[in-house]
């Protein structure tokens, strides 16, 4: 299954939510870096289509694995399925993930506990699965998409906010955890981004997006990439994001969540 390039085997890059957005594009720049990649999202006609395009475009075999990482068995079942078709994983890019917005008395309580498995759980379990392997080589990297929510308190979408806190506080204990293993752990936390995510989150008409704009995603994938292959902590994409992930750092919670909440209340 793993392809060469000069007789020599690939190293393989394992992305989620591969399909689209922000993960697809962290795909195409990990393919033009030689990347073989394992694609993984739910739908296996859109991860089929990505891995074509990838394929077409970039020297690389991009394989599809379908998976919904609601489901607490996802993450075994993937890591089975490359152990049983040896294919070794030495870049692993936890980026699935989603968010719901609105008042969280009101909001569904099934959609808030799957994101917790997505954007948690699954991270978590992945990360545990593939790491060992990183470690007994001594060799390996790991980028988790967090976001710049992760540095405030986030009152109307409350439970994603806390996810992507999670999100870089497990980042940063493992990093530091690995700092002489040859493992590198990065949390990319990009501000908002254009892609799917405000329209499946029901937050496109937040002030968020008119106070601070989009990003593009190929940017903040190039942005990422770079910053996982220099073995970065954290990955903050944008002069403004920078300064208001730090300001945030430093001022009242108090006064962040208030913030945060004008930001993410409509227009």
């Amino acid at each position: 299954m793993r392809s060469k390039r000069n007789g020599i085997p690939r190293q393989t890059a394992l992305v989620t939510g591969g399909s689209g957005g922000i993960g697809l594009e962290i795909a195409k720049v990990l393919a033009r870096r030689g990347f073989d990649l394992v694609l993984v999202a739910r739908k296996r006609d859109a991860l089929e289509a990505a891995a074509g395009q990838i394929e077409g475009k970039y020297e690389v075999k991009a394989h599809v694995f379908a998976a919904d990482l609601r489901r607490r068995e996802a993450p075994e079942e993937i890591f089975d399925f490359l152990h049983n078709e040896n294919v070794p994983i030495h870049i692993l890019v936890n980026n699935a993930g989603f968010g719901l917005g609105g008042e969280f008395a009101e909001t569904e309580l099934t959609r808030e506990l799957e994101m917790i498995q997505v954007n948690i759980a699954a991270l978590t379990h992945l990360t545990k699965l593939f790491l060992p392997a990183m470690i007994k080589a001594k060799a390996g990297r790991v980028l988790n998409l967090a976001s710049t929510a992760a540095f405030q308190p986030g009152p109307l979408m409350a439970v994603y906010y806390a996810t992507k806190a999670y999100v870089l506080s497990f980042s940063e204990a493992l990093s530091e955890e690995l700092r002489n293993a040859g493992v590198t752990v990065t949390a990319l936390c990009p501000g908002p981004t254009r892609s799917d995510f405000a329209t499946v989150a029901h937050v496109g008409e937040s002030r968020l997006f008119a106070l601070f704009g989009m990003a593009e995603a190929a940017d903040v994938a190039e942005y990422g990439v770079r910053a996982m292959i220099e073995g970065r902590r954290v990955a903050i994409p944008g002069i403004r994001n920078k300064i208001i992930a730090q300001a945030n750092r430093f001022a009242p919670r108090t006064v962040t969540a208030k913030v945060a909440r004008i930001a993410q209340e409509s227009r």
